[in-house]
């Protein structure tokens, strides 16, 4: 058996980069504990701690559409819809039984934050 660590995703609406393109479709990997731990030394975290959800999605996202270096400035520009789909998604992967999502398809609402926890 072999662990899965990176997971495919297609986004609600999509990114729109600077040149008009959207991108919806990318690829988020499992987090690390250093993933959840940098983010508390930036200066922007001490001055909002909502700001580490932005560093963490954008340490984790490995793709998004033809983007292969997401920045915190990419995050920062997604749809609110996108921004939670992301959220969601990174709770399922890393503190749920990510094999519910090869049940579901693009769009579909995540399971509860209960189902599959132990």
């Amino acid at each position: 058996m072999s662990l899965r660590t990176e997971f495919s995703f297609t986004l609600p609406k999509g990114y729109v980069d600077e040149h008009g393109t959207l991108h919806r479709q990318g690829v988020m990997r499992l987090a690390t504990a250093r993933d959840e731990l940098e983010p508390q030394r930036d200066p922007r975290v001490r001055d909002n701690e909502s700001y580490a959800t932005v560093i963490v999605l954008a340490r984790v996202l490995t793709q998004l559409g033809s983007i292969t270096h997401v920045t915190t400035k990419i995050v920062e520009q997604l749809f609110v819809s996108d921004f939670t789909y992301l959220q969601d998604l990174y709770r399922v992967i890393n503190f749920q039984d990510p094999s519910v999502l090869d049940t579901m398809e693009p769009g579909d609402p995540f399971p509860p934050a209960s189902a599959g926890a132990d």
